[in-house]
């Protein structure tokens, strides 16, 4: 028989070239290049990792079908007109912050209306939470669970830079743990829908639904943030991720330790931008800053000084380019806090010190207007937030769930603008247009951008 030697070379060729490639693919990665060890993120996450946990809550929805309205249906089939019961259910992440208290922070929109909160470990353990109160403005949520053996992420202390590299660990699309890394894009980020206060550090580490209450690390593995937001046309991951700042979530977390909420003022100015017209008849060359209109009587502007005409241009560490910056800038003050505001006037800098009383808002339990309120607490609506939104009247800090105030209908976040028809303003006069003892109290309320009314019988 004739053998073809071209052949024979060829598959002699082939099974050297087999060989060899099988050989490589059992090869290990070298451990180190030229003596130096391959940069790798493992011993971090090694202690990250337990302290960031999986969220998962439960909610029951009463759903009513259209049928069970009907009279007909009700009477001739002997349909039940007790509404069925739906249980949703929802995924985020959470960071142990104290382990010894076992406090885990979150997002406030992974909890929001759960009837059931669940936090799964890094070793498993499912432990159900207890709900220690939430912020919807920052979108901060404090739980609770009791454990053993927790790990607590350690804060950063050190200011956050544009540039420095930065890893977020969380729960995307319920997958379970996952890393992602990138850098620190921008700081200070605001204008995004939903939330009334704002300051986000701005990050192109991947985050994706499920990643929603999850840590934000620097290279030290310290946290430098809560993971709370994307931006996407698409609902998938494009690069633009938003976390909440550490100081502003532990800040957060202090007041609701305390009150089961947060508590804010106004430092009791009215402000416009400023306008390229009002600078020059101010005499400034400068086109950014907030300028007073008026100081409010006895507030902590008047106190520290303040006049109208001055120009705002940073409260605090907040630089202040406008209004809606000023706003969303003492917005993230803690009642008490002294802070630095510098202001111009004349054509001069000038730094004073203002300070934000708890006297600023007025307040008082449901129950004390009217014994239907119950398990709510009610405010006068904030005179910044009157100021941005042009709505007055009475505003449910915070609304207990299953209380009668609950049962009702009405929600943390409502505005009470009208009794009975007749438009309030504040606690005072929401006291006065309840009479003792009446039967039906109509409120119109305004939720978000929506109003409904809700009768009090």
């Amino acid at each position: 028989m004739r053998v073809d030697k071209t052949k024979v070379k060829l598959a002699t060729v082939v099974s050297l070239m087999m060989l060899l490639v099988a050989s490589f693919a059992h090869a290990a990665l070298p451990a180190a290049v030229a003596g130096q060890p391959l940069p790798s993120l493992a011993p971090i996450l090694e202690n990250v990792m337990p302290a960031v946990v999986n969220v998962h809550t439960r909610t029951r929805v009463q759903v009513r079908s259209p049928l069970l309205a009907d009279p007909f249906f009700q009477r001739f089939f002997d349909m039940p007109s007790v509404p069925r019961e739906r249980v949703s259910q929802s995924l985020g992440s959470g960071v142990i912050i104290d382990a010894e208290a076992g406090l885990v922070l979150t997002n406030n929109h992974v909890i929001s209306g759960a009837d059931e909160i669940f936090v799964t470990l890094t070793d498993g353990r499912s432990i159900r939470a207890e709900n220690l109160g939430a912020d919807p403005d920052t979108d901060v949520a404090l739980i609770r669970i009791e454990a053993d053996d927790l790990v607590a992420l350690p804060i950063a202390a050190d200011d956050l830079r544009v540039g420095d590299f930065v890893v977020a660990v969380g729960n995307p699309f319920g997958l379970g743990q996952t890393v992602t890394s990138g850098i620190v894009s921008a700081l200070g980020r605001t204008g995004l829908q939903g939330l009334n206060y704002q300051n986000f550090i701005q990050t192109d580490a991947s985050i994706n639904p499920g990643n929603s209450g999850g840590a934000l690390i620097n290279l030290r593995g310290e946290l430098v943030g809560i993971n709370t937001a994307i931006f996407t046309p698409s609902g998938g991951n494009i690069g633009i991720g938003f976390a909440i700042p550490v100081e502003i979530a532990t800040s957060v977390m202090a007041q609701l330790q305390e009150h089961g909420r947060v508590l804010r003022g106004s430092i009791g100015v009215q402000v416009q931008d400023l306008t390229p017209e009002l600078a020059n008849a101010l005499g400034l060359d400068e086109e950014r800053g907030a300028v007073v209109a008026a100081v409010d009587a006895d507030s902590p502007a008047e106190r520290a000084g303040l006049q109208s005409g001055d120009v705002i241009v940073a409260l605090g560490r907040q630089q202040i380019q406008s209004r809606n910056d000023l706003l969303n800038a003492e917005g993230l003050i803690q009642l008490g806090q002294d802070v630095e505001m510098i202001v111009i006037r004349g054509g001069e800098r000038q730094t004073v010190r203002v300070k934000i009383d708890k006297a600023q808002i007025d307040e008082m339990a449901g129950e004390e207007v009217d014994p239907r309120l119950r398990g709510a607490w009610l405010a006068n609506v904030p005179t910044s937030a009157t100021r941005e939104s042009g709505i007055e009247g009475v505003w449910l800090q915070n609304v207990e769930r299953r209380s009668l105030a609950w049962r009702y209908g009405l929600r943390s976040g409502d505005v009470i603008v009208a009794v009975n028809r007749n438009p309030i303003r504040n606690l005072s006069e929401l006291m006065h247009s309840i009479e003792p003892d009446s039967a039906e109290v109509l409120l119109r309320i305004r939720r978000g951008r929506g109003a409904y009314l809700v009768l009090l019988d």
